[in-house]
């Protein structure tokens, strides 16, 4: 199998993951990452679909990321959000349509599920060097804007992203701070696991 597929397939698998894991966290009831909470948040005021409000947070921020940066829209990026919001829908309309945790303990296994398949996910599809999702996008636009360091960009992303969800009345709870706190460290533990299946590294 040439590279270019590997690239191409991880790329289309790691996004299939994260949506599923990002459906898990809302499916959980205790709370989703910030802004998958105010695409809930949004979808519940409006009458749009989860993933239709992904896709247009991606395609706002992505115009966001470019007058921040001063610079041309990375318009590839409508790709990632459009696959992530059509994969989203997928799981939550069609496939866990009617899916409600009866028990605390399967709230958090079922949150639990989510994040380490977000992480995963993530690891996955970033193997393709191919565009970023646009929230991730936000985060790098503010890191080289304001000379700060990624974690800091990633902070104010998340923060801002907790303002809107807040006001939107979207999903923000205990399982917010573990999406918040856990998704960096589940990326670094699946990225040299999938990058080795990817490019062969030993």
């Amino acid at each position: 199998m040439s590279l270019t597929i590997k690239r191409f397939i991880s790329f289309m698998f790691g996004l299939f993951i994260l949506s599923l894991g990002v459906s898990f966290t809302i499916l959980s009831r205790l709370g989703a990452g910030a802004w998958d909470a105010l695409s809930v948040g949004l979808a519940q005021l409006t009458g749009f679909t989860v993933g239709t409000w992904v896709i247009l947070i991606g395609v706002i921020l992505i115009f966001v990321n470019a007058i921040i940066l001063m610079k041309k829209p990375d318009l590839l990026s409508i790709v990632t959000a459009l696959i992530l919001g059509y994969f989203i829908d997928l799981w939550l309309l069609f496939v866990f349509p009617n899916f409600i945790p009866t028990t605390v303990l399967i709230q958090v296994v079922v949150l639990g599920l989510g994040v380490t398949l977000m992480g995963c996910g993530i690891a996955t599809y970033l193997q393709a060097e191919f565009t970023i999702v646009p929230i991730d996008g936000f985060m790098v636009a503010i890191q080289k804007r304001f000379n700060v360091n990624l974690m800091t960009g990633k902070t104010i992303g998340e923060v801002t992203a907790l303002i809107f969800a807040f006001i939107a009345g979207g999903p923000i709870g205990v399982g917010t701070i573990v999406v918040t706190l856990s998704i960096g460290p589940m990326v670094q533990l699946f990225f040299p696991y999938v990058e080795r299946i990817v490019y062969g590294y030993h």
